[in-house]
This record gives C-alpha cells, sequence and structure tokens, in this order.
C-alpha cells in the first residue's frame, strides 16, 4: 500500500525576505529604545555617532549675573513708549538706565504716570529675548525703591501689562536677542519700527 507523501509547501523566497525584514525592524526598535540615541535626530542612523546634546534656555546651564541696584532715573530723560491711546496711563524709559548685561538681558527703568500728570510710578525691569520673559527687580513709589518679593521670569505674552511686551518689541529686542547697542534701542524707541520678529 503506497501512502501519498505529506505534501508541505515551501516558503518561498519572498516571504522568507518579508520575515527578515521584519525581524530586522524589531532589532532595530528595540536597540533605539533601549540606546541613548536621539530618535528625533535622523542623523545618528547614518553617521553612527551619537548626536550632539539638545540645549534649551531653560538648562540649568544659564545663569543670571547678579542684579546690581536699581540705576537713577531722570524724568527729563523719559522717552515715550508707544502704547494704545485709550490707555490711561503713559509710560517712558529713561535711556541712561539700559544696559545689555553679558548673559543676555537688557535692564532698564521703565516710569508710568498717568495722563493728567499725577502719581508716578518707576520699575526697574529685565527683558530676556531668546526666551521672550521679563523679571520685575524692584518699584519706586513714594520717592523710594523698594526691592520686588519675589522676582521671577514671567513670560511676556502672560502678562497683564502691555508697556513690557511693546517697548521688547519696539526697541529692546531683535527676533531672540537683543539689538546690537543701547544706541539702536534708544534709535528704536524713538522711531519705533514694527518688524518682522
Amino acid at each position: 500500500m503506497n501512502l501519498p507523501f505529506p505534501t508541505t509547501k515551501r516558503p518561498s523566497f519572498r516571504r522568507n525576505a518579508e520575515r527578515a525584514l521584519l525581524l530586522l525592524c524589531f532589532g532595530v526598535l528595540a536597540g533605539c529604545a533601549s540606546g541613548t540615541h536621539d530618535t528625533d535626530n535622523a542623523d545618528w542612523a547614518q553617521s553612527g555617532l551619537p548626536p550632539p546634546p539638545k540645549r534649551y534656555e531653560t538648562d540649568k546651564e544659564w545663569e543670571e549675573t547678579a542684579t546690581p541696584p536699581p540705576p537713577a532715573f531722570s524724568e527729563s530723560r523719559l522717552l515715550p513708549i508707544q502704547m494704545p491711546s485709550y490707555m490711561s496711563l503713559q509710560f517712558g524709559l529713561d535711556p541712561k538706565t539700559i544696559a545689555i548685561t553679558g548673559d543676555g538681558i537688557v535692564r532698564y527703568v521703565v516710569v508710568a504716570h498717568n495722563k493728567s500728570g499725577g502719581a508716578l510710578n518707576a520699575f526697574y525691569e529685565g527683558v530676556r529675548c531668546s526666551t521672550a520673559e521679563m523679571k520685575s527687580y524692584a518699584r519706586y513709589n513714594n520717592g523710594a525703591w523698594q526691592d520686588s518679593p519675589k522676582p521671577e521670569w514671567k513670560r511676556l505674552n502672560d502678562m497683564n501689562s502691555s508697556y513690557t511686551r511693546a517697548l521688547a518689541t519696539q526697541a529692546l529686542c531683535r527676533g531672540n536677542a537683543p539689538r546690537a547697542s543701547v544706541g539702536d534701542m534708544v534709535q528704536n524707541i524713538r522711531n519705533p519700527i514694527r518688524e518682522v520678529q
């Protein structure tokens, strides 16, 4: 009695190639998950080298330099900051108080008074163009400076005070960096130009 041979299909070349490719993909994905490569950087796979470390403005390596005391200001030197006409307060900046620090902060004194010429307040502030943030260091009221109890960086777009945002856009910053010099800033306060940031 002749028994038929069991019929077994030989896997095709194509099926073997698909399996090999699938196993290769799983291996690569497993290597990515367990390794130290930055998968956001597609170049690491071609070069075989680890990618350069990512750098962010919020890295701990950035540290603000010590803040000097508020500089003396004069009402006679104030340059007006262009603000919407409906605002009840007028703001001006004393150009002699502007300082650009080595860590990328622009510090200055801005003065606010109502349009009828009443009470005067001044603010010693800093703008960090690279992160679009500001910090208020001190406030001048009743003839004396009072330090801010907890000065901290705040995003310009999250603040109610629009004068700092206007000042940064009109004069202090060019994109994500301070303008080249205090002279450039003063010129842009006097003749604000709405530039593409």
